[in-house]
């Protein structure tokens, strides 16, 4: 009789389980719509992709968009019905080609100019190639001449 009440909980929890996770999931349809609205609980997430537990807006919003699917209601009709109750800062618009470009660009341009940093200071320039030296200075003269005596007598 023991081993029949824990089998019965265990499969009420299992089934219990089951049923909260089923309705949490959103399906494919839910999520495409819930892509295109934010969500008003305070984050910057959508409504198909907010992460916060419990969230006051994201779980009935997913809720009402399967609700006005089952009715038949198209995408952009149950965004205009979002956009009407709740404004229009609701909606999030696809990215257009600026926002795909933008990162793109910015990692060539910083990648061009890392390239230019390590072209110009990557091999410095040999003091032969720049010629010989001229002093014009001649207190610096003496020493020069002091160091080429210095440096004949080593030799």
């Amino acid at each position: 009789m023991r081993r029949l009440k824990n089998s019965l909980l265990i499969l009420l929890v299992a089934a219990a389980a089951l049923a909260q996770t089923a309705s949490e999931k959103p399906s494919l349809d839910v999520r495409r719509v819930g892509a295109r609205l934010q969500c008003q609980c305070g984050c910057k997430d959508s409504v198909a992709t907010c992460s916060m537990l419990e969230c006051d807006f994201s779980k009935p919003a997913k809720e009402r968009i399967a609700r006005m699917q089952a009715v038949g209601m198209s995408d952009q009709q149950i965004i205009d019905a979002f956009v009407r109750d709740y404004g229009p800062g609701v909606y999030l618009a696809p990215p257009n080609a600026f926002g795909w470009i933008v990162p793109y660009a910015a990692a060539f341009l910083g990648l061009g100019v890392i390239w230019l940093f390590i072209r110009k200071y990557r091999k410095p320039q040999l003091a032969t190639e720049a010629g010989p030296m001229e002093i014009d200075d001649p207190e610096l003269a003496k020493y020069k001449d002091q160091i080429e005596q210095d440096l004949s007598k080593l030799e």
